[in-house]
């Protein structure tokens, strides 16, 4: 267990270069198993959920070679080694359900606990990859445990999704391209980090249109070949520093920021007051804004930030904005509208002293503004709420304590480093 050591009420300000995605490449690197050749990923960030996936391939014999100080990691499958494996997955990841489909599709027979955990957000359920993969010819059985079977290849199909599940959507895009036949997923997820993995595997000699929208039309080919991808800037990670900007009054700019997925972003970002410009690909966020929450103009309502599968606000970076509207003259109100748990970590913000109420499991308001202090919080299972406990502890004067909060690393590897080079005092410690 690591706490974050917080001395709060500097502005911060700087230049951030961003890491590569964690949502792109897990399932990038997942991808891998498609592939007859060896495949270099660049602009990889060093996370833990990747290290642990990089353990499970080099454990079942695949030569991986990860050089953590350029981001850059040479994956080679062609011995691994399908008789190594005897039904243990990497554990304390959701992620772990992204090798259904490429394990599944190498070893024609997966036997596995029914189980696997990411942050503590509320259920998650198999049910949506199972059903792909058995609209795609897979064989279920779940007696103890879950038993997937395969008679040769994946075959083409015609699939409509429940709702927009991004790791199923990842899964029917992985299966779908290397099946017999033509595919075709309605309901799919489009977020960027999806895009990102319809981008590698195109290269990679798959036929995939639709990457963006919510209906993917998929080819499949017998075989997907190597080569050289870079993995897309983080926009949680983006928005994460151009959010400290903002509520500690510095100035930060955030180099390969991908603005053409910004355009409803920065517009959250203005309903609290918040401007962020961009100069190319820098996004930039000014010194000193004042943070006054932006009133709608139909009248007897409250601003409100929606947050639901993309091309909707992400979910995933809810957390952020709220803690920038404890700190905005006004109130608003958050929907979440996926997760039941998200917002289970909001009494550690009242022992700052912020007003917050939760009107539903899915929707709270904030009452911003208010009289602040230092405080020890501690961090939930949520990577992104643990990020907003720092973000309210960096803005009030005083040190506070983060306790807990070494889920940050799962998808921030210099967090504290380019916190400190923004300005900041803030310290791991165990």
């Amino acid at each position: 267990m690591a706490d974050l050591i917080v001395n709060g009420g500097q502005p911060l300000s700087g230049t951030i270069v961003p890491s590569g995605n964690k949502n792109s490449v897990l399932p990038v690197l997942c991808a891998t198993l498609l592939a007859s050749e060896p495949v270099r990923l660049l602009n990889v960030p060093a996370i833990t959920d990747l290290e642990k996936l990089v353990e499970f391939f080099t454990a079942q014999g695949s030569r991986i070679t990860w050089d953590k100080a350029k981001g850059e990691l040479r994956v080679d499958h062609t011995r691994f080694d399908t008789g190594r494996l005897r039904g243990e997955l990497p554990a304390g990841m959701r992620s772990t359900v992204l090798l259904f489909a490429p394990l599944l599709g190498r070893m024609k027979r997966l036997t596995m606990p029914a189980s696997a955990k990411g942050c503590s957000l509320g259920i998650r359920e198999l049910d949506p990859h199972l059903e792909i993969l058995r609209a795609l010819g897979a064989g279920i059985a779940h007696d103890g445990e879950l038993t997937l079977t395969l008679d040769g290849s994946y075959r083409g199909t015609r699939h409509w999704q429940d709702y927009m599940s991004v790791t199923a959507t990842e899964n029917f895009i992985m299966a779908a391209a290397v099946a017999e036949g033509g595919s075709t997923l309605i309901n799919a997820a489009s977020e960027p980090h999806v895009q990102d993995l319809c981008a590698v595997l195109n290269a990679m000699g798959a036929k995939i249109e639709g990457a963006g929208t919510s209906m993917l039309r998929i080819e499949g080919v017998k075989q997907l070949h190597g080569g050289t991808f870079t993995i897309n800037s983080d926009y949680h990670e983006i928005v994460t520093f151009l959010a400290l900007g903002a509520i500690t009054g510095g100035e930060v700019r955030v180099e390969k920021s991908l603005p053409h997925h910004f355009d409803l972003i920065t517009r959250a970002f203005a309903k609290l007051g918040v401007r962020v410009e961009h100069e190319g690909n820098t996004a930039v966020v000014r010194r000193g804004q004042r943070l006054v929450i932006e009133p709608p103009y139909t009248p007897n309502l409250l601003p409100k930030i929606e947050a639901a599968p993309w091309p909707y606000f992400p979910v995933d970076l809810l957390p952020c904005m709220i803690a920038l509207a404890v700190r905005a003259r006004g109130e608003i109100h958050f929907w979440n509208k996926v997760y039941e748990g998200g917002f289970t970590w909001l009494p550690e913000l009242a022992k700052f002293g912020a007003h917050v109420v939760v009107c539903d499991p899915h929707r709270v308001i904030v009452f911003g503004d208010k009289p602040l202090r230092p405080a020890v919080v501690e961090a939930p299972y949520v990577i992104r709420a643990a990020v907003a406990l720092y973000m309210v502890a960096a803005s009030v004067p005083g040190r506070s304590v983060v306790r807990n909060a070494e889920i940050i690393q799962r998808a921030h590897p210099r967090f504290v480093e380019n916190l400190r080079a923004l300005g900041a005092g803030v310290e791991w410690t165990a």
